[in-house]
Order: C-alpha cells, then sequence, then structure tokens
C-alpha cells in the first residue's frame, strides 16, 4: 500500500529514475528503481522473474528507423493492454522517437494510466518524457453530439471531412446523418478510430510522429475496427453499382417519354473513398509499418482468447510476432499456499502456450506481477523497462 501511494505522489512529480538488478535469495532478483525528483530519493522494488532477461522483447527491432510505424495492442479485458501500451509509447518517446498513443477502447483507462486528464477527444501532450508524446482518448460519443447539432448536410459534410470522411457524407446525400449515426451506435468507435488513421496517415501536422500506438478494445470491438476497411471497400463497390442501375434505369424512362437522357455521374469520389480505405487496410497488413501485440496473462481463459485472437488476426493478414504475458508470479521461498496454487495454474497456463500451434511461435515476453500499482510517468517507465527490452 504504502508503495502504491508513492508512486501516486511521484506520478505527478517530474523525476528520474535509474534501473538496476539485486541479486535475491531463493533464485530470483530484486528489480531495484532509484526516482529522484521533487521529493527525497526513494528505491521503490519490485520483484521479477530471473528469465525476463531470456524473454526480450527485441526492442531494438522496433525501435531501429525513423519510417513510420503503427503498432497495436490487444487481447482480453482486464490482461493489461492500456499499461502496456502507455510504457511502450514512453519508451519511443525515450529513445528519440516522436509518438502519439491512442485509444480506441469505449472504457477509457489512458487518463488513469498516465494520471491525467486525457478526456475530450483531442491530442494531450505527456510530460515527462524526451521527445514529445502525445495521447488521444478517441470519444465517439463527442462526435455523435457534435452531429445532433449541426442543421443541413453542408455542416454535416464538413464535420465528416474533419474526421476524413467527407467524401462518404457527400454520397449520402439528403438522408438523415444523425439517424444513421445512433443506429450505428455498435460500431461507432471503429468509424471513429478509422477517421483518426486518416487523419494521422494523410495530415502534414502529424509528419513528424514516426510512432503511433494503438491501446486497443477487447477482441471483438478490435477485430470489428480491424475488418471495416474491407467492409467500407464492398459496401462502396455495392452503392456505386446501384447508383449505376438507378441512372441506367431513369436514363430509360426518360428515353421512353421523350425527355433528354440522363448524364452520368462520375464515381471519382467514390473511387477516392475506396483508395482511402484500402490504404488503411494495407497499413493494418503491411509487415514493415504494423505489428498487432498480442497481451495475454497466465490463465487457461485468456491464453485461449489470445489463442483465437492469432487465427482471426492471421485470417485479416495482420502481422503479430510478441505475444506479452503478464501478471507472472516470481519464484517465492515462502509456504504460502494460495502463491503456491496460483503458480501451478500459471505454469500450466503457459504450457498450453508452449504446445499451441497459434502462440507458441510468437516471441514470448514474461511481465512480472508487480506489487504497486503502475500509475503516472515514471511507473509505466519503470514497467518499460521490463517489458520492452
Amino acid at each position: 500500500m504504502a508503495a502504491a501511494l508513492l508512486l501516486n505522489r511521484i506520478s505527478r512529480t517530474r523525476a528520474c529514475i535509474s534501473l538496476y538488478r539485486v541479486s535475491g535469495s531463493h533464485g530470483f532478483d530484486f528489480l531495484s528503481v532509484q526516482i529522484r525528483g521533487g521529493i527525497s530519493s526513494t528505491a521503490f522494488r519490485g520483484r521479477s522473474l530471473v528469465t525476463l532477461v531470456e524473454n526480450a522483447s527485441r526492442f531494438d527491432e522496433m525501435v531501429s528507423g525513423n519510417q513510420r510505424k503503427y503498432y497495436l495492442l490487444g487481447g482480453k479485458g482486464g490482461v493489461g493492454k492500456t499499461s502496456c501500451a502507455a510504457s511502450l509509447a514512453i519508451k519511443f518517446a525515450n529513445n528519440g522517437h516522436p509518438t502519439i498513443v491512442v485509444s480506441t477502447d469505449p472504457a477509457h483507462s489512458l487518463s488513469d494510466s498516465f494520471a491525467q486528464d486525457l478526456t475530450g477527444g483531442v491530442l494531450k501532450p505527456i510530460e515527462g518524457v524526451d521527445s514529445p508524446l502525445l495521447a488521444l482518448e478517441i470519444t465517439p460519443e463527442r462526435m455523435k453530439e457534435e452531429i445532433k447539432h449541426q442543421k443541413g448536410n453542408k455542416n454535416v459534410k464538413d464535420l465528416m471531412d474533419s474526421m476524413g470522411l467527407g467524401m462518404l457524407a457527400g454520397e449520402l446525400g439528403d438522408l438523415n446523418l444523425e439517424d444513421m449515426i445512433n443506429a450505428a451506435s455498435p460500431g461507432i468507435d471503429e468509424i471513429a478510430a478509422i477517421s483518426k488513421v486518416l487523419q494521422f496517415m494523410e495530415s502534414p501536422e502529424y509528419s513528424r510522429f514516426t510512432r503511433i500506438v494503438f491501446d486497443t478494445a477487447p477482441t471483438g470491438h478490435t477485430l470489428r475496427l480491424l475488418s471495416l476497411p474491407d467492409f467500407y471497400d464492398a459496401s462502396i463497390g455495392k452503392i456505386t453499382k446501384i447508383k449505376k442501375k438507378i441512372s441506367a434505369a431513369a436514363s430509360v424512362f426518360k428515353s421512353v417519354l421523350g425527355k433528354k437522357e440522363i448524364p452520368q455521374e462520375t464515381p471519382n469520389e467514390m473511387d477516392q473513398l475506396k483508395e482511402r480505405m484500402a490504404k488503411v487496410r494495407n497499413v493494418f497488413r503491411d509487415d514493415d509499418t504494423t505489428e498487432f501485440v498480442i497481451v495475454t496473462i497466465p490463465t487457461v481463459m485468456a491464453i485461449n482468447e489470445s489463442s483465437r485472437l492469432h487465427a482471426s488476426l492471421k485470417k485479416e493478414n495482420v502481422p503479430v510476432h510478441r505475444l506479452i504475458i503478464n501478471q507472472v508470479l516470481p519464484p517465492s521461498g515462502s509456504d504460502c499456499k494460495f502463491c503456491s496454487m496460483r503458480r501451478k495454474d500459471q505454469t500450466r497456463a503457459l504450457d498450453i502456450i508452449q504446445k499451441d500451434p497459434e502462440l507458441s511461435g510468437l516471441k514470448l515476453i514474461q511481465a512480472p506481477l508487480l506489487d504497486a500499482e503502475i500509475r503516472g510517468v515514471p511507473a509505466l517507465k519503470f514497467m518499460g523497462d521490463l517489458i520492452w527490452r
């Protein structure tokens, strides 16, 4: 409890951290971090597995090069995706990469993780890192509220333009966009996320950011997000075909009545939107620019879901190379019956990973269960130094 209170306090203070290893008894090491800042020097000690050294994430591969790269972290709810994503964003920023971290989870927790107010649906700076780090919690509710207050298609189109979806609004014509948005509420989070991806890809304002980290929603939402570009592509194709048929039928009707034939509409705007959606789809599937990192915990249920997630990601052709196994119990010399049973359960779960055809080929990264809450930049940096090595 004291350690947690200390971390909460230092998370609001500019501090510097140095990490070093201290040998301990019972076959494990202590990882100690010296925190210095606006409070007196204090050592935060967290126990970690010695085998972590053998489970390096190969962060050197992730940090090399100045080409923009996208990292999506996801998995079952409650496995620590947000902490892992936030610590990775800090690690990138402290290694010279201007970085953006985005939460696409409807139940946002980036604010809690950074111990900073990130609400409002706009990019906000994170202090205490070496390179610029901006954070964003995507807020579909704000988008829906803005649409409700817009009057007329022109204003709605302006709003959709700001989201990178103006051409789609133009094709909707006189349809009631507010009703469509409300009716599509189950997928509105993914629509908002895709619009942000488009902005990051195309806006000169964000061109200097070389790493973009996504803290994704639990499995089902994330798979919808990744499949949305294909859905758009198919839908746009159907709309184009329908418009051509309607236009052709109208032309025949006009000619029968002896009236002037209606000119065919050019599909340029729809083609441009298809191209942009294809660009997003290709980014999600490009092994050179994108990686999905699966986060799990050592329980049978979480690992089984991670296996299904990896199978689904393979179907979507989304690159996956790393699996973080979070909250691993360290060895102990005590005779605690509860700890002993939990450790046996975790060992059984880890054995499942080694035998699972979907997961065994991934880089396995074991992250320890720490005895203090990870909250605020100093604590996230501590966690990042454990995981991203």
